[in-house]
């Protein structure tokens, strides 16, 4: 047995290995590294990384201190990729962007009106 599984209930390990992995993408996504978003939100790297990897749940000071780093909302850790895989393609597409940049979303929008010729 793993001591994560021994730390963690049976029926939450899933979850909070999806809510450490949804911090480390949001994360990367931004182009920060760990120590540096440990650094800002006033925790160790270590513990962010066991976090990031579903070890540990942190304490909710903790998440809306990385929330607040990120530039997202505490919420957004819990938008599991997982929970998504059976949305209808609209709201996959939704989600999606709303998590990018007016930019980016601009260039989607060239790429589906050149898809359709609009």
């Amino acid at each position: 047995m793993s001591n994560l599984e021994r730390q963690c209930p049976p029926e939450f390990l899933n979850s909070q290995q999806l809510f450490g992995a949804r911090i480390r993408k949001i994360r990367d996504a931004l182009g920060l590294s760990r120590e540096t978003v440990a650094e800002r939100a006033g925790i160790d790297a270590p513990y962010l990384g066991e976090i990031e990897r579903g070890e540990k749940w942190p304490a909710l000071w903790m998440s809306r201190s990385i929330a607040r780093v990120l530039g997202v909302s505490p919420a957004r850790f819990f938008e599991f990729e997982e929970a998504t895989e059976d949305a209808p393609p609209p709201d996959k597409l939704k989600r999606f962007l709303e998590s990018r940049t007016p930019e980016e979303q601009n260039r989607v929008l060239h790429v589906v009106k050149a898809m359709f010729d609009c």
